[in-house]
């Protein structure tokens, strides 16, 4: 008797597709406490399969995977009173150059390194809206408006760029990518940080959910083995 594949191939998608989910969540988890991370959640779709050719009928269904989009909604502010630290309320994310090209963050806590310029937390520079590294007097007081215009002893230094992004790309580091869109709706937090926005108790959920999925499609697979080698064991008999 043919063993018949197709179903252990169907379970063994949907185990694949739960151990991306798993690492989706843990990958939420582990940054619950990073400034400006958007919780990324993975979506599935289901594929139809005909068992047999003729027969459209009669038809298998596997999930298989869709895209993983960011839950871009707003986090938290917490106040740090940090003169450098600046949350985002509302729409928008800054503009920061790498050594590997030009990103976007929601993560607001800044310094001045060495040579004067305000940089992110990973060294990125913090660009203006003219698109420029932006640099400061290491010892002068900054005063950052609601707009992002920033002062030092009194003088407009600089205005933060920030824009909207629409299809928004995690690439790690806390960075996105995105299609550019202009934006007015928000309002700058000097002194505050944005929280991320993963309810972490919610995820452990997930987590056990997707965990008990996976134990499910592999006792599954395990017990049509063992009965495709009974069944086997029988035509041969």
């Amino acid at each position: 008797m043919a063993v018949n594949f197709q179903p252990i191939y169907i379970l063994a998608s949907g185990g694949s597709r739960a151990v991306e989910q798993l690492d989706t969540i843990t990958n939420n988890i582990a940054n619950a406490n990073t400034s400006g991370f958007k919780k990324i959640l993975m979506r599935e779709i289901s594929q139809k399969i005909p068992e047999n050719v003729g027969q459209t009928g009669d038809l298998l269904v596997f999930p298989r995977f869709r895209d993983t989009p960011v839950i871009n909604n707003q986090g938290a502010l917490i106040k740090t009173d940090n003169p450098l630290d600046v949350a985002i309320e509302g729409e928008g994310f800054f503009n920061v150059e790498t050594n590997v090209g030009r990103f976007y963050t929601r993560n607001g806590h800044f310094s001045i390194n060495n040579e004067g310029f305000l940089v992110d937390q990973n060294g990125g520079y913090i660009l203006d809206t003219n698109r420029q590294r932006i640099k400061l007097d290491t010892n002068g007081r900054v005063d950052i408006t609601t707009k992002g215009e920033i002062y030092q002893n009194g003088r407009l230094v600089a205005t933060l760029r920030v824009v909207n992004l629409q299809n928004l790309q995690p690439v790690g580091n806390g960075y996105y990518n995105g299609q550019e869109q202009a934006t007015e709706r928000y309002t700058l937090r000097q002194g505050f940080l944005e929280g991320s926005n993963v309810n972490i108790v919610k995820e452990m959920v997930e987590m056990i959910n997707s965990h008990r999925r996976f134990d499910i499609y592999m006792n599954l697979a395990k017990s049509l083995d063992q009965l495709e080698g009974r069944l086997n064991e029988i035509g041969k008999a």
